[in-house]
């Protein structure tokens, strides 16, 4: 977490957030004389200044003279709803606040990883917000190459050093699974996403630990790739090789969809005879039938939060890095039944 005001030599950006009860972004956006502020705002901002001392330094100074008002977003995993709904997110607080966004989309995280920061710094953009749910590119020297521009991690498979948002997936399963032994399940399988993303690996090493605080097996598990048809193909094949379960942990909304389909297909009913979970919330979800018991994770959090966050950094360079983790809510719908 950010260091105390009382442990700094001086007061900063973050400080006068705080003291205004804004966000980061509406004061970078007083100080440098943006026009969508209201005068109230204003007011409210510049006497936090007054009263903090608050003073931006020549180092800031220096750096805003030199702004282009340009950020990268470098995605990996853009065909997927989350991370592509983080970009957007993103993308839109940058606006927002004035910048212009160039968006890098990679399809895996090693050579294209180091092509596309290559291409930002030839740019000169202010900052980079790195989207990058699978593993591999810890292996990268990324700070190496980005050399002394800003950068923040979101939703990443985090590489030390760098300043990171996620989304605190280890509460969701939880979330997920406390409400199915609530409900007297005993029995689980998990359809887990690719076990090299970040999210999945997590969500999967927290549902076998909670299992076993409540002295349960370990659920059945079938590593899926995301989409629909693995779902479905996932609950088949598990329906096929005769395992008895009476609720399936699907690791996003897509592969439960495809498990409905496989549990119809075998004469099951959703959640009659078979409970079902999954995560993201997507909006069709809410219009699955039965409608989908699953943990929602707020996405606009997450780009707004990622973005104030590299705001902060690129105002403020020795600002201290720390981790922030956006928290999951469980929605319960008609999916999930008491055995």
């Amino acid at each position: 977490m950010p260091v105390p005001a009382s442990k700094r030599s001086r007061p900063t950006m973050l400080d006068v957030a705080k003291m205004s009860g804004v966000s980061y972004q509406t004061v970078s956006r007083v100080i440098n004389n943006h026009p969508y502020v209201s005068e109230d705002t204003r007011k409210r901002v510049q006497a936090a200044i007054d009263e903090l001392g608050y003073r931006p330094s020549k180092a800031a100074i220096n750096l805003r003279a030199k702004s282009s008002k340009i950020v990268a977003i470098i995605l990996y995993g853009g065909w997927l709803y989350g991370p592509n709904q983080i970009a957007l997110n993103v993308e839109m607080a940058a606006k927002t606040s004035g910048f212009d966004v160039i968006l890098s989309n990679i399809t895996e995280t090693q050579k294209q990883l180091t092509e596309a920061l290559e291409h930002v710094k030839d740019w000169s953009v202010d900052g980079i917000v790195l989207i990058l749910p699978a593993h591999g590119a810890a292996q990268i020297d990324i700070q190496s190459i980005r050399g002394d521009i800003p950068i923040v991690q979101i939703d990443s498979h985090t590489t030390t050093g760098l300043p990171s948002i996620n989304f605190s997936d280890a509460q969701g399963a939880r979330l997920l699974m406390e409400h199915l032994i609530e409900l007297g399940h005993r029995s689980f399988c998990e359809i887990s996403g690719p076990l090299n993303w970040q999210g999945a690996q997590i969500r999967h090493e927290t549902i076998l630990k909670v299992c076993k605080e409540h002295g349960l097996e370990a659920p059945v598990h079938v590593e899926g790739n995301w989409a629909t048809p693995s779902g479905y193909q996932a609950t088949r094949r598990l329906l096929e090789q005769g395992h008895e379960f009476t609720a399936i942990l699907a690791g996003n909304d897509k592969m439960a969809l495809g498990a409905y389909r496989a549990l119809h297909q075998a004469g099951l009913s959703v959640p009659d005879d078979v409970s079902v979970v999954g995560f993201d919330d997507i909006p069709e979800a809410a219009y699955f039938t039965p409608p989908l018991t699953t943990v929602r994770q707020n996405y606009i959090e997450m780009g707004n939060a990622g973005f104030e966050y590299l705001l902060q950094i690129m105002d403020e360079p020795i600002i201290d890095s720390y981790q922030q983790l956006v928290a999951p809510k469980l929605i319960i719908r008609e999916s999930t039944a008491s055995r």
